[in-house]
């Protein structure tokens, strides 16, 4: 007899006892394997559901910080088309302003032209009237004022005007002899340049007024009100210097003054 018979003899065949068991070792084997597929499955869903959870939690997140993005962005729209608006009227503001202003500027240049104007005219006329009362209340002492100078004067003209090759002339008051005229320039306010002017005048006197040829051309100066070096230096310069005052007029030379003689 072999070995291989003597071990299978010996082994036999399995019992109830040997397959009952086998089985239900199977069938705790069955269900370790499907307890754990059943938790593998339920581990995989609930990653899957965290998975799911996550995603839409960072969805929400995306769209809750697209959502701000927007909002500021439409804020920050908003703001500026504000800020524009509020440009736009103050440009607005200011271009009525600036013409409010340019009207009231060329207003008011308008009235003070127009003061200005009626000051002129109003000026010219005073200075005209009172021009007219001052050569009156010379011309009325004049002649007796001269006279007690020992120039004989007879007569007197006022506002004497001349021509010479188209050159006008004109002086205020001529005194005159037969031998002597005086020409009087009359002046509200005496300044130096008005005597300057005047010793000008006084050369070419007998070239514009050609009827007082041969006659000695005597100067005299009358005001209302100068400064004493102007009338200092009218006398140093051979003028008469007469002074107007209230109701009439005096000659400020000494006695003894010789008068220039112009021509």
């Amino acid at each position: 007899m072999s070995t291989t018979d003597s071990d299978a003899g010996a082994s036999g065949p399995a019992t109830i006892e040997e397959i009952q068991e086998s089985l239900r070792q199977t069938a705790a084997l069955m269900a370790e394997m499907r307890a754990e597929l059943k938790e593998r499955d339920e581990r995989a869903r609930r990653q899957a559901r965290e998975r799911e959870e996550e995603e839409r939690r960072r969805a929400r997140e995306r769209d809750e910080r697209a959502r701000d993005r927007e909002e500021r962005a439409r804020e920050w729209h908003e703001r500026v088309r504000e800020w524009e608006e509020e440009d736009i009227e103050r440009h607005r503001r200011v271009m009525q302003e600036n013409e409010k202003a340019k009207a009231l500027r060329e207003e008011t240049a308008l009235q003070m032209k127009e003061t200005d104007r009626r000051l002129k005219k109003a000026e010219a006329m005073f200075t005209s009237q009172w021009g007219k009362l001052m050569e009156s209340l010379v011309n009325g002492d004049l002649v007796p004022l001269l006279n007690e100078r020992g120039i004989e004067v007879d007569t007197t003209h006022q506002r004497r005007r001349g021509r010479r090759n188209g050159e006008h002339f004109e002086i205020d008051i001529v005194a005159v002899n037969g031998r002597e005229v005086v020409v009087v320039e009359v002046k509200t306010t005496l300044r130096s340049e008005d005597v300057t002017e005047f010793l000008a005048k006084l050369p070419v006197f007998q070239d514009f007024c050609k009827e007082y040829r041969g006659r000695r051309v005597l100067g005299a100066v009358a005001y209302l009100d100068s400064d004493a070096s102007v009338t200092r230096y009218a006398e140093r310069q051979g003028l008469f210097v007469i002074r107007a005052t209230g109701s009439s007029a005096s000659i400020l030379n000494p006695l003894d003054f010789e008068p220039r003689v112009f021509g």
